[in-house]
């Protein structure tokens, strides 16, 4: 449910979208999203080369371009609808696939838009529930109290005396998901051939089909009240924590009608502090409530970002809210989780691959040395800190660094934990300054390896596994040699490569560079040039000056790359 705050600007915003109608144009559409895209990889071919940076190139001026494109990308989803504002949220989680400025920039996506109109709310809740509003509630208010892309929320009144909240589906929701979402499979079998984005095994289609089953299930709202009673009696024994309830009588699949619950929003901390409220009590709470969902339910909510979690102002009970996209684990996963977890403890790359594997983060037919080399890098510089000190927002963010580029897949299970955790550190620390995730992590890492029998280590064992390679790299004496096996070792497992160079090489290297570069802009001035004819035919005149305008360039830097490479020639 989108955040529980009267907001004046919802019935005063008229800013057009062309997405916000019933009737979509399927040309349209296309012409939108494939524009978007193409321009999208257009710009970052030309910033990934030294030569369009006029001043000089330096890797700060790079990431500055990215920065910039970032931020071109998420007004963009903004303007192209709801299909493209849920997928960057959820690409906001996946830094193995973006640059960090993307994922970064992605996570400010603010799913704010214009609200719909109240003729339209009555003709959905009548033809899907039978009735007309007054005929179903005693009171209900045509201003929204929320809007979002994929819907809106109305304060109402039961006859029976009850407040509630009532969600609405946007009126055209389902068609313009159809035409948006069979456009982005060609984009995805695109980038699938793509030599940039598809390289390092990253399976688009699969990544596709995993998008597609969320936003489907984000717009069947029977499916999110049973997703809000399931998470209600899995919290039925802490008072501490409160579900709204769902009145199934008044709930259909676009309509969904649930208990006003109205709290203080959980990272408005000054407001928590003016209501009395214990701030560290309520930082522990939330995250113990996330770690239940996670290790002992199995059933977590996937975006538990403070607009979804409140503060019963009375009480200082958690509100949960929208369970439109929720997250299970499937059995043996947390089997698993702990035997990755040991292989870390004891600095074992290889187990903590075959772990990877088994979770179904790493393809199991992929090319495994770069992954080993990477994780080993990352054990080597995280065992040397106390658990109590690690940040898990840190950890998320080298561990993306290091997976951007590899051949990792992390699934989308694992990406919505690593999201949940960072975004309840962050809050915790907002509450509670002296906060720390890890250490609440422990009891309940703890409890895992007790209950799975002789297969899994205890606690006492997991500790004195981690202390035992603490006091082996801790040994001074035996520092330079232990580094000097290792560095050994390194060589012969090929994590350490030795470069020759040979200046004969060198020079047919850069001339085959200079050649594929050449052919490359040959290629961009052919293609920018049938597109702008295509465009020009076809009467979008401001585009095909656009496109023409691209080619015209593309011309300029083939005609430069071909006197390089005249020069070349010359001189060898």
């Amino acid at each position: 449910m989108p955040q529980l705050v009267t907001d004046p600007q919802l019935s005063s915003d008229n800013r057009a979208y062309r997405w916000n109608r019933q009737n979509y144009s399927r040309r349209r559409r296309k012409f939108d999203i494939w524009s978007f895209f193409l321009t999208f990889l257009n710009g970052s071919w030309i910033d990934g080369k030294k030569w369009s940076y006029l001043s000089g190139y330096t890797e700060a001026k790079q990431a500055a371009r990215r920065r910039k494109q970032a931020i071109w990308i998420r007004d963009t989803f903004l303007e192209l609808g709801p299909t493209f504002i849920k997928l960057g949220q959820l690409f906001s989680t996946r830094a193995d696939l973006f640059p960090i400025e993307y994922v970064e920039e992605l996570s400010k996506l603010q799913d704010r838009v214009p609200a719909f109109g109240y003729a339209q709310v009555a003709e959905i809740i009548e033809r899907d529930l039978g009735k007309t509003i007054p005929e179903l509630y005693a009171s209900f208010e045509q201003v929204p109290i929320a809007a979002a892309s994929l819907g809106q929320v109305h304060l109402a009144r039961l006859y029976t005396g009850e407040e509630v909240v009532v969600k609405v589906q946007r009126p055209g929701l389902h068609k313009l998901f159809t035409i948006d979402l069979e456009i982005l499979r060609g984009i995805a079998k695109y980038f699938q051939n793509h030599p940039k984005w598809g390289q390092g095994g990253r399976d688009w289609l699969g990544i596709y089909d995993e998008c597609c089953r969320i936003l489907w299930e984000e717009t069947d709202y029977i499916s999110e009240g049973q997703n809000a009673d399931t998470f209600r009696r899995n919290f039925r024994a802490q008072n501490w924590v409160m579900v709204p309830r769902v009145y199934w009588r008044y709930s259909s699949t676009r309509t969904l009608t649930l208990e006003y619950l109205p709290g203080i929003k959980i990272s408005n901390y000054e407001g928590i502090e003016a209501a009395g409220l214990d701030r560290q009590t309520i930082a522990s709470q939330s995250a113990t409530a996330y770690l239940q969902q996670l290790l002992t339910d199995g059933f977590f909510h996937a975006d538990p970002h403070p607009g979804n979690v409140a503060i019963e102002p009375k009480t200082g009970a958690l509100i949960f809210y929208d369970f439109g996209m929720m997250g299970r684990i499937a059995p043996g996963t947390k089997e698993k989780l702990m035997d990755t977890l040991l292989a870390i403890a004891g600095r074992n790359a290889n187990r903590v691959v075959s772990g990877l594997v088994a979770l179904g983060a790493v393809s199991a037919d992929a090319d495994t040395d770069p992954i080993r080399r990477s994780i080993q890098y990352l054990l080597d510089n995280f065992l040397d800190k106390p658990l109590e000190s690690q940040s898990i927002a840190q950890i998320t963010d080298d561990l993306y660094d290091i997976a951007y580029g590899q051949p990792f897949r992390f699934p989308a299970t694992f990406t919505f934990v690593m999201r949940a955790f960072s975004t309840i550190e962050g809050v915790g620390k907002g509450l509670d300054p002296d906060f720390n995730f890890m250490s609440a992590a422990q009891p309940f890492a703890f409890q895992i390896m007790n209950s799975n029998g002789n297969n899994t280590p205890d606690a006492n064992t997991f500790l004195a596994e981690i202390g035992r390679q603490a006091a082996q790299v801790g040994s001074s004496a035996l520092g330079l040699p232990r580094r000097l096996e290792d560095t050994i070792e390194k060589l012969e497992r090929g994590d350490i490569r030795v470069r020759v160079r040979a200046s004969e090489t060198d020079r047919y290297l850069r001339r085959l560079s200079a050649v594929q570069q050449n052919t490359n802009y040959a290629i961009l001035v052919a293609t920018f040039t049938l597109s702008a004819t295509m465009l020009f035919v076809n009467q979008y005149t401001i585009a095909a000056g656009v496109v023409g305008a691209i080619a015209a360039i593309s011309l300029v830097m083939w005609f430069r790359q071909t006197r390089k490479l005249d020069r070349q020639d010359r001189m060898s």
